[in-house]
């Protein structure tokens, strides 16, 4: 298989490479700010206060954002992880992120595979199709966990619910490669909070780098 007719997603890896690190920018400038940062906790302090008022909800309304920011790409949880972080604090948030992220790999399979090509085309614009033609049933989990890691998290769901990849396995590829996403984006909402800014440019830069690293790992094994 020649390299030219490998997944040619390069834009949508380094637009969501692009878009961490201005992220990680925009937060690493404002904390560094003293008078901004301060000003920022209090608008986290009196949002807390507002979801202390009803807990359950708050912790639900996360994980169905986080569930929904994994099947599309215009949706984003990572504005409102320092918020998670300030509430909820670092274990927890990351439980809640995790289990969204996993929900909506797991809903992004079932539609697919339940309701076919024409409802996926509708909820995404993505080129499936020509991802679809190097995974398949039978594809070695070390090729589908690089599918996980290297490709905007929307993608995977929809491709491998269309091929009838193996449940259990597509759910094991999806926690493993999702958990150190959500570590580091935990931590980067916590080099936030604690007004950290080398942590925050770090743990962004580092995010970027493993998302194109194995964007170009999973183009490597594709090759003859």
């Amino acid at each position: 298989m020649s390299d030219a007719h490998a997944p040619r997603q390069h834009g949508a890896v380094w637009r969501r490479a692009g878009f961490l690190a201005l992220l990680c920018i925009a937060l690493a400038a404002l904390a560094s700010s003293a008078e901004v940062h301060r000003a920022l906790l209090e608008v986290l302090e009196a949002s807390r206060e507002v979801i202390a008022a009803r807990p359950v909800a708050g912790a639900l309304l996360f994980v169905l954002l986080a569930a929904v920011s994994a099947m599309f790409a215009f949706v984003s949880i990572a504005v409102v992880i320092p918020l998670a972080v300030y509430v909820w604090g670092n274990v927890l948030s990351l439980v809640l992120l995790w289990s969204g992220w996993i929900l909506g790999g797991a809903v992004a399979y079932g539609i697919a595979r339940h309701l076919g090509r024409p409802v996926v085309r509708w909820l995404t614009d993505r080129a499936l199709g020509r991802i679809e033609r190097f995974v398949g049933p039978k594809t070695p989990f070390r090729l589908v966990l690089l599918f996980q890691l290297g490709l905007p998290s929307e993608i995977p769901g929809y491709v491998l619910g269309l091929v009838k990849y193996p449940f259990g396995k597509f759910i094991l590829a999806l926690a493993i490669a999702e958990l150190p996403y959500t570590v580091a984006t935990v931590y980067l909402g916590a080099g936030f909070i604690g007004a950290r800014s080398g942590l925050v440019l770090a743990v962004g830069f580092a995010l970027a780098g493993l998302s194109v690293g194995a964007f170009y790992l999973l183009r490597r094994h594709l090759r003859p």
